[in-house]
């Protein structure tokens, strides 16, 4: 229980540091969000002006301590692109981003488990198995992204090229490619730590006595070898998950799927900075919650950390 919410504790404080630093690096960042707003032909009493109104020339922690406050009630700036309230701005393309992540976790877990224990309990099978995880590792998304495209939408005609659809299943339909391209980086990932725990557990004392009193393999695979290779797994596939909403960036701009990577992508480029504060900050958010939900489970799984050994 303890160190739970010392858990919970350190993500609070983690997520309070990290919107200071996101926030002072942006106000230090190249560029004039004046600028952004009145153009090059402005005068220096309009700019003065504006930059009152936005309260730019106030220091730097009373402009942090009342953005801070407004966000925490709900008000997250406003957009000086699109010239609306950055909250407003986020959740339809939040919604398209989660529903690409939700694709691309469930691809990371069903296939890179599958593929990371038929490595680690088939023993001809390993090179094979090793050999896919090398280049899903090498391949960078935005490389697996192009070929998808090239193959897949121009050549082959199965998959649209752009955009997110609409509607549920039109959705789907087009964020398979970038499920795809997102999913497999991370599934490699997952299916080396899956492959490299399951091959340990397999080469105990434990699982060779098993076998030499004649169960069969299936049963002490299942009972015994992923029950005791389930806490690195579970490690490997939240880190996994965890990181696929970072990656939305990439894969996001290169399929033109309007979500929050290319919303950030696209406000970095524009200065739009209470839109970057606010994406930045969502991704560490999910991060640090990811983060402490597998140190929790992993206190509630293994006696060895409920007793602090």
């Amino acid at each position: 229980m303890r160190r739970t919410i010392g858990a919970v504790s350190g993500a609070l404080a983690t997520i309070v540091a990290a919107s200071f630093v996101i926030y002072a690096g942006l106000s230090v960042a190249p560029g004039d969000p004046v600028a952004r707003i009145l153009g090059p032909r402005a005068t220096d009493e309009a700019r003065a002006a504006v930059r009152a109104q936005l309260g730019l020339d106030d220091p730097l922690l009373e402009r942090y301590w009342h953005w801070l406050t407004a966000a925490l009630q709900g008000d997250l700036g406003r957009s000086l692109t699109y010239r609306q309230e950055v909250a407003g701005l986020l959740g339809p393309r939040l919604e398209t981003t989660l529903m690409l992540v939700a694709m691309a976790a469930s691809l990371v877990l069903v296939v890179g488990v599958a593929v990371g224990v038929a490595g680690g309990v088939a023993r001809r099978g390993r090179p094979v198995v090793a050999g896919l995880v090398a280049l899903g590792v090498a391949v960078p998304s935005f490389v697996a992204a192009n070929l998808l495209i090239g193959v897949f939408a121009v050549q082959l005609g199965w998959f649209p090229t752009y955009g997110a659809g609409d509607g549920f299943w039109d959705k789907m339909w087009h964020l398979t490619l970038p499920a795809v391209a997102l999913s497999i980086g991370y599934g490699a990932y997952v299916a080396q730590l899956t492959s490299a725990a399951v091959e340990e557990e397999s080469g105990k004392e434990y699982v060779e006595t098993s076998r030499g009193r004649g169960i069969p393999a299936g049963i002490i695979v299942r009972r015994h070898v992923l029950r005791n290779a389930a806490l690195p797994v579970l490690t490997a596939s939240g880190l996994a998950v965890a990181g696929l909403v970072s990656g939305t960036l990439i894969v996001e701009q290169a399929f033109g799927v309007d979500g929050i990577g290319a919303l950030l992508v696209q406000s970095v480029s524009s200065k739009d900075y209470d839109v970057v504060t606010a994406v930045s900050l969502l991704i560490v958010i999910v991060f640090v919650v990811m983060t402490t939900m597998i140190d929790v489970v992993q206190v509630a799984l293994d006696p060895r950390e409920r007793a602090g050994t």
